[in-house]
């Protein structure tokens, strides 16, 4: 099974709509959709991005009345989801809602794109989708709840493993050092963290060739946080390096948030990574 959610606000508990997907021998065999009415606010932001108002959830059912549902389709089995976010947020609305855990196994098919195809710039699902030729109406759980599993059934198919071996955790390979910024440069001075690729992958070699140093996470000396992603950046802004970068921000402290195609449009092209 595959599954996805949306959610109304930035409590991840508030959960408005639910996408499930279940595929056999690589084929779709079985969907299911669902609004939910949340019993929560529902945020602008978030609206924006899935276009779900509290219009659309009127007369819907709370997430108590689907949660039998879930488990008699979850339970027992591997679910798939991509990234760990709907995990999270299906475990917080059984914790506020008062129903019992999903037993489930699960698979991040964003561990799996990454595994399969490392050469990619990002392994956001849009991003993977678009690579491997998967139609997406990104945001809404039902298409986005399809494309994860289609990931993960071409995943399989293009390295040989079988389902079992991707549920095999894989030893932690030794973190790579970040590049070495240059002595000068358009990003002299600056201390960037990344948020969405690696600290050594493709952008932070662009922006050490530029003079920038690249730390390892959002910290009292970083001075800019550079997001992999589009503006207004999505869910990202529920990710905690996010929100640390916004909160220092917020404080008055000297830190910039932008997103990578923004800071790349600024710099010289001064060596081809």
């Amino acid at each position: 099974m595959v599954i996805d959610v949306e959610t109304a606000c930035s409590r991840v508990s508030s959960i408005c709509q639910i996408g499930i997907v279940g595929f056999r021998n690589g084929a779709v065999a079985f969907e299911y959709e669902t609004l939910v009415d949340p019993q929560d606010h529902f945020s602008s932001f978030n609206t924006r991005i899935h276009g779900i108002a509290a219009s659309h959830v009127l007369g819907q059912p709370c997430f108590a009345d689907v949660h039998g549902i879930l488990q008699a389709h979850l339970n027992g089995r591997t679910t798939v989801a991509h990234s760990y976010f709907d995990k999270g947020a299906l475990a917080a609305a059984c914790r506020i809602n008062d129903r019992a855990m999903l037993e489930t196994t699960w698979l991040d098919s964003v561990r799996v794109a990454k595994r399969a195809w490392p050469e990619l710039p990002s392994h956001r699902l849009n991003i993977v989708a678009k690579h491997l030729g998967i139609p997406l109406k990104h945001h809404d759980a039902l298409s986005d709840a399809r494309a994860a599993g289609m990931i993960v059934v071409k995943a399989i198919d293009h390295t040989g493993l079988q389902l079992s071996d991707w549920l095999v955790p894989q030893p932690r390979k030794r973190a790579t050092a970040p590049p070495t910024p240059a002595p000068d440069g358009t990003l002299k001075g600056q201390r960037i963290a990344i948020l969405g690729e690696s600290r050594n992958g493709r952008l932070a070699q662009q922006i050490a060739a530029n003079g920038g140093r690249i730390m390892a996470s959002v910290g009292a000396t970083t001075t800019m946080l550079v997001v992999a992603a589009d503006e207004p950046f999505g869910y990202v802004r529920y990710d905690a390096e996010f929100k640390k970068a916004e909160a220092r921000r917020l404080a008055g402290d000297d830190i910039h948030i932008v997103s990578a195609s923004a800071l790349l449009s600024t710099l010289p092209d001064r060596r081809d990574v």
